[in-house]
């Protein structure tokens, strides 16, 4: 045999030996992966009772042929099919040490009749390559509402407006009586004070009394007479304290600033009653006493206030 022929057998054969060592690799870790692959045990939901909105809880033990699963990849999250959508996993330990994942599904859709819906299979693996897997598991979820009415008794397909309650107004009637009384009471009392107030300044101030007095006159009568001019006088001595006359205007302006306004026409009053009682004239004209009269009892009045 040639050295050429040497080279060739001997290529060919080590070509050989690393395809059955690939070969026998590769069955290896498909056995392994096999081995490693076990049924999960899973605390399943209750199967059926369920409606739009519910959530249905499964609970994985994360152990392997007797020994723990280090921490699983939890499940992604979102829909899960047409009725289903997947919740956020959580991490649990029960009473005896032993770790499980609790995976929730919350139905979102409500079929018209009762219906048949399926959780679905998981396949959960470790960072050590273990991996539970989880089996579907079937539920049924029924309707709302049935599709139509009863029609019997009270389930009808409307129902009259329900009356909304009363509320309490027995503690707000007698708290508006309370109100209404002491509104009452206060303007009762305002006017009862006004009423003594004037009574009061009827019988104390000067030109309060003349006015009253001027009052029980009527017109003419009042500017003819004795009496009116004789009261209209008396009134301003006592607020001037002392008698007054056109030469002495000014003590009683000094006594009283407030008549100051009033001093023109103070001035011609007793121009014309010196005129009526010490140059009495036939024709004389007439002084509008009253008139006077009020505007001092006004002035008198704003002073006080």
């Amino acid at each position: 045999m040639t050295l050429c022929g040497l080279r060739v057998g001997f290529t060919r054969g080590l070509h050989n030996y690393v395809l059955i060592a690939a070969w026998l690799a590769a069955a290896h870790a498909a056995s392994s992966a096999a081995a490693t692959a076990v049924p999960a045990i899973v605390q399943q939901p209750r199967a059926f009772g369920y409606v739009l909105g519910d959530v249905l809880t499964q609970r994985v033990l994360l152990q392997a042929g007797g020994n723990d699963v280090s921490n699983v990849t939890p499940p992604s999250v979102g829909r899960a099919g047409v009725w289903l959508e997947r919740r956020p996993a959580s991490f649990e330990t029960d009473a005896d040490g032993r770790r499980w994942i609790v995976i929730g599904y919350q139905i979102v859709n409500a079929p018209p009749t009762l219906t048949k819906i399926t959780l679905p299979a998981l396949t959960l693996t470790s960072p050590g390559g273990a991996q539970l897997q989880v089996p579907e598991w079937p539920a049924s979820v029924g309707p709302l509402t049935p599709p139509g009415a009863f029609a019997a008794g009270d389930l009808q397909p409307l129902r009259p407006d329900r009356e909304a309650p009363l509320p309490a107004s027995a503690g707000l009637r007698r708290q508006m009586t309370w109100a209404l009384g002491l509104l009452l009471a206060t303007l009762l009392a305002w006017v009862a004070w006004w009423w003594w107030r004037n009574l009061r300044e009827s019988a104390r101030l000067p030109f309060a009394r003349a006015w009253r007095h001027m009052q029980r006159l009527r017109g003419a009568q009042a500017a003819s007479s004795k009496d009116a001019w004789f009261c209209l006088h008396h009134a301003l001595n006592e607020t001037a304290g002392q008698v007054v006359h056109s030469g002495s205007l000014s003590a009683l302006f000094a006594r009283a600033p407030y008549l100051q306004p009033l001093r023109a026409q103070l001035e011609h009053f007793y121009q014309v009653s010196a005129e009526r009682f010490f140059k009495p004239a036939p024709g004389a004209a007439e002084f509008p006493l009253q008139t006077l009269c009020r505007a001092l009892y006004r002035a008198e009045r704003r002073h006080q206030r």
